[in-house]
């Protein structure tokens, strides 16, 4: 009679494998992992709202969308006659325990930097920085910059968001009552009241990632003051760095003002010639 394999600590469990290769199956399809990218920026979206960004029918986009959910990569939820579709990470971090975690992550990490640096000093879109001082709090720095009544007070526009969570969309709405976005963007990181990332476009350029620029804020207390620094990154060209550079500097100026006096600067910088 042949030996038994011994059966080993913390081996592969043969149904777990199944759905291993079921995950497997569905990230091999580069329209799925666009899916999943999708509702990783926005979750909870419907089959319309991920069929705008993706250049194929509904039907083959609802079969793409149901290898995803056998493979537990999305679930679902009805809202009245709605699907909404929802990221699940899950699998995705049991593969990480099983191959990443115990290993790999240490040296992953070294590597990723090393390419994520590489990548920024390749790129030849431009980027622009502005710093400034502001006698307040990290708090009410952060509420001026998200707030819709506080933005439309110094901006001329206010910042719209549901929430500033990340996946979040957000707008840089006229205050002339027309509703109108003259920039729209996603939140990317969210950390209350020190840091916030989002993407920012116009809105007919919405869901061409190419053409989208970023814009960070880092709050940092700085003795009894705040520091806070704009990093707009990803700019189209030397023409968009000329026009940033002409307007971060007049907003941060009449937010400033505002909260250091409690009113904005008298005229809108940008409008003076």
């Amino acid at each position: 009679m042949a030996d038994e394999e011994p059966e080993r600590e913390g081996g592969p469990v043969p149904g777990k494998d199944a759905q291993t290769d079921q995950v497997f199956k569905a990230l091999a399809d580069g329209t799925r992992r666009r899916l999943l990218d999708r509702l990783h920026e926005h979750s909870g979206q419907t089959l319309g709202e991920l069929c705008e960004h993706i250049d194929m029918t509904r039907q083959s986009v609802t079969q793409h969308l149901a290898v995803l959910e056998a493979a537990n990569l999305v679930s679902t939820v009805r809202r009245g006659r709605e699907k909404l579709h929802y990221l699940n990470p899950v699998p995705l971090h049991e593969i990480q325990e099983r191959w990443i975690d115990k290993f790999e992550r240490p040296r992953l990490r070294v590597l990723s930097a090393v390419k994520r640096r590489a990548e920024e000093d390749m790129s030849d879109r431009p980027t622009f920085v502005y710093v400034t001082y502001i006698a307040s709090t990290p708090e009410k720095v952060w509420d001026a910059l998200t707030d819709a009544d506080l933005t439309a007070s110094y901006w001329g526009h206010s910042n719209v968001s549901e929430d500033w969570r990340p996946g979040s969309r957000w707008e840089h709405r006229r205050i002339d009552g027309s509703g109108i976005a003259d920039v729209v963007g996603t939140v990317v990181e969210s950390e209350r009241p020190t840091r916030l990332v989002a993407t920012w476009a116009s809105p007919e350029d919405e869901g061409q990632e190419d053409k989208y620029s970023r814009v960070t804020y880092d709050i940092r207390p700085h003795g009894g003051i705040v520091r806070l620094t704009v990093t707009h990154e990803d700019l189209a060209d030397e023409t968009a760095v000329k026009e940033v550079s002409a307007g971060w500097p007049a907003v941060l100026a009449n937010l400033k003002s505002l909260l250091e006096t409690g009113s904005p600067l008298p005229q809108e910088p940008w409008l003076v010639p």
